[in-house]
């Protein structure tokens, strides 16, 4: 059996040196591209293959201690979490004890020491094939680990503050849990928060709860969310704003990582203030949505915002989608020109312009009721269909106990009666 192994190198030349020792161990074969420059690219590679089939996956991953922008540690640990079919193993000048503890408490299948020796490179390759492969074999068997990258998480950023943030991560959470997805919603507007406001919810715990624990069991994660009436699991900014900076990007990671594989659908309110905690949502994020109002601030603001995300690595502009809000036919600002500028690619369904509709719902806290009639919630969940956030209605044939030629229970008692 060939083994396929995908180096994470940033560095030139020691991408050089591993490709090329690579090509000299036995059964082995590289996962195409190599090597991946950075953890968002392997990160955006891995969940290509797995959408497709685990068996994809490459076997191995070999994470090099200067990666970024993510550190290693935190890179395996997401690996891990995400792809747990994937063996990874992290190449590193420092194999003392206290890192190889770290490393195995982030879900690494071994070390291996730089400058690299081929002993030790097929050693550790071959190991963690092997491992990887059991893996594999215990999926394919019916087990109840997750075989892929997860649930769904889509991130909610602002150009500027008042562009509607938070009103359409809310509206595309509840369009979510409407259609039957298990959706938690995410408040990493960390100092501003407003998701309980605007859902009426009094609730002391919050993110900073999970920010120091090292591992998110179940249980611990249960206790710090609070499910809402309409069937959201929030977790909330916390009362205090000068808290959210216990936050950290690492702890960020590993918060949208449980939440991932516990829902199906993720929604993470960021805000209109980048910090590291939301700009790590952002980075690990299936689809991130920046919302703009059609005026040029707004635009500006989201032009910046964009190339900020370009020059950190953490998102490119084509990788975003902008949404209009408050979008009216006759301004001057279309859709159109919002992409130009931004290179984004901006949604079909652009947002309304209705405040007035809206205002009673957010003075009250009762976002959650606001009518099917809303010209605003209608595009807003057209809006979560377009991003593949809710579940296809059921057809009517395909409901057991329908027959397909007699339109259901009228047509069989027709039947039965000739």
């Amino acid at each position: 059996m060939t083994t396929r192994v995908l180096p994470a190198v940033g560095d030139p030349d020691a991408a050089r040196a591993v490709t090329t020792l690579l090509g000299q161990l036995p059964d082995t074969e590289p996962a195409l591209p190599v090597p991946v420059g950075d953890s968002t690219t392997l990160i955006d590679t891995l969940a290509r293959s797995a959408a497709v089939s685990v068996d994809e996956l490459p076997e191995v991953v070999l994470v090099h201690e200067r990666i970024g922008p993510v550190p290693a540690l935190d890179l395996i640990r997401e690996v891990a979490l995400r792809f747990p079919a994937v063996a990874v193993v992290l190449l590193t000048a420092d194999t003392g004890p206290g890192l190889y503890s770290a490393a195995m408490d982030s879900g690494a299948r071994g070390l291996v020491g730089l400058p690299l020796s081929y002993e030790e490179l097929a050693q550790r390759v071959h190991s963690a094939a092997a491992w990887a492969a059991g893996v594999r074999r215990h999926l394919g068997q019916g087990g109840d680990g997750p075989t892929g990258p997860g649930g769904t998480v889509v991130t909610v950023s602002g150009a500027k503050g008042g562009v509607g943030t938070t009103v359409t991560a809310v509206q595309l959470a509840l369009a979510a849990r409407a259609s039957g997805r298990s959706t938690a919603l995410v408040d990493l507007d960390l100092q501003a928060g407003d998701v309980a406001s605007y859902l009426d919810v009094q609730f002391r715990r919050s993110a900073v709860d999970l920010a120091a624990i090292q591992d998110l069991t179940p249980r611990v994660l249960q206790d710090a969310l609070y499910t809402h009436p309409t069937g959201l699991a929030l977790l909330l900014a916390p009362a205090d704003g000068e808290r959210g900076e216990e936050v950290t990007d690492r702890s960020a990671r590993q918060i949208v990582s449980a939440l991932r594989h516990r829902y199906e659908v993720v929604v993470v309110d960021c805000g209109t203030q980048m910090g590291s905690a939301n700009a790590a949502a952002v980075e690990m994020a299936d689809t991130a949505v920046l919302v703009v109002t059609p005026d040029v601030v707004a635009v500006r603001a989201a032009k910046r915002l964009v190339r900020l995300w370009d020059r950190l690595r953490i998102r490119k502009a084509e990788d975003t989608t902008t949404v209009v809000n408050r979008h009216t036919r006759n301004t001057e600002i279309q859709p159109s020109l919002v992409e130009k500028i931004t290179g984004t690619r901006t949604a079909r369904t652009a947002v309304p312009a209705a405040f007035r509709e809206l205002q009673p719902y957010v003075d009250s806290g009762r976002m959650h009721e606001l009518e099917a009639k809303s010209a605003v919630k209608q595009a807003l969940w057209a809006l979560a269909g377009e991003l593949d956030l809710v579940k296809a209605p059921e057809s009517a044939a395909d409901r057991p106990g329908r027959l397909r030629g007699d339109r259901g229970a009228a047509g069989l008692r027709r039947a039965r009666r000739k």
